[in-house]
């Protein structure tokens, strides 16, 4: 089987999520990176360099410059014609344009993979990761996204893939870039951290959460984290979000604080190898998941914790 992955990155490098891509394509057959930017040869070349990459096509192209979907998607469809299966990561930029590409092909797409169990045969989660789903396709293609959480990294080196060009249909003219506003931290990315110290809504307010979690994460070198009760309370920026409507990441360590475990949080973050919870709630459902759990005042806990390191 010849698989299409289409990979993610800013025009200079590639983006981490793709490399877990690659690993679940090459359980599927040889492995195509399609690269589709503007001024993207960086990126083609990290692509090419990525193990179990064979080929890499790069549609460098100003309409592709900001990954417009509208662009993007006529241009994946027209390269389907040579290949059995389009892999994407299941982020947002991958579930944006992976549906559009489903319907030009008229076929069902599979999304959010977790396992492959056979050439048309994938495992996925439904009931917000509760039960997992065995799911067969009968579609001539496939069009599928992929947690990255779910899948081994490839490595980034040790590939020496050749790069061809490849070219679309260019500015489909029904959308364009207006601006883009970018959040700067010094600290780790969400779904690439090993460390996560998350806060819910028992922390109060925003001024509060800062300085309760903030101070921990500083010393554990963490990304901060929150649940959607943090997020709508206005605490946190909606980019801090976990959970199935945040993001999905399974760090090494997972510290929950004052996050009572809801169902929707859990889906993002039950994957993580370590989870600490502590919650005054003895009955809190995160201690379900918890590996080690605190059932204690948080305010007292978390200062007591971070002044310990």
């Amino acid at each position: 089987m010849n698989t299409l992955v289409l990979v993610e990155h800013d025009n200079a490098s590639v983006n981490d999520a793709t490399l877990a891509v690659v690993t679940a394509a090459a359980k599927l057959g040889e492995v195509t990176a399609l690269v589709a930017g503007s001024n993207c040869g960086g990126a083609a070349d990290a692509a090419a360099k990525i193990a179990g990459v064979s080929k890499v096509l790069k549609a460098d192209d100003a309409a592709y410059g900001e990954g417009l979907a509208e662009n993007v998607a006529p241009l994946v469809a027209g390269i389907m014609a040579d290949y059995d299966a389009l892999l994407a990561p299941a982020t947002t930029s991958g579930k944006n344009i992976a549906p559009r590409v489903a319907a030009m092909l008229d076929v069902m797409q599979i999304s959010d993979i977790l396992s492959v169990e056979g050439p048309k045969t994938f495992t996925r989660p439904i009931y917000a990761g509760n039960a997992i789903a065995t799911v067969e396709s009968s579609d001539a293609k496939l069009v599928i996204t992929v947690r990255g959480t779910a899948f081994e990294k490839a490595a980034t080196e040790g590939g020496s893939a050749s790069v061809e060009d490849a070219s679309g249909a260019g500015d489909a003219g029904i959308s364009s870039f207006v601006s883009r506003e970018v959040a700067k931290s010094e600290r780790p990315e969400l779904t690439s951290a090993k460390v996560i110290v998350s806060g819910g809504r028992a922390l109060k307010d925003g001024e509060t959460f800062e300085s309760i979690i903030n101070p921990l994460a500083d010393k554990l070198g963490a990304a901060i984290g929150a649940s959607r009760a943090a997020v709508d309370a206005g605490y946190v920026p909606n980019d801090y979000q976990v959970g199935q409507t945040g993001k999905i990441v399974a760090p090494e360590v997972y510290i929950a604080i004052g996050i009572s475990g809801a169902i929707q949080h859990l889906a993002g973050m039950k994957d993580s190898k370590v989870i600490i919870a502590i919650n005054k709630d003895e009955d809190a459902p995160i201690f379900q998941v918890a590996d080690i759990g605190l059932v204690a005042d948080l305010f007292n806990a978390v200062p007591e914790m971070t002044g310990a390191l």
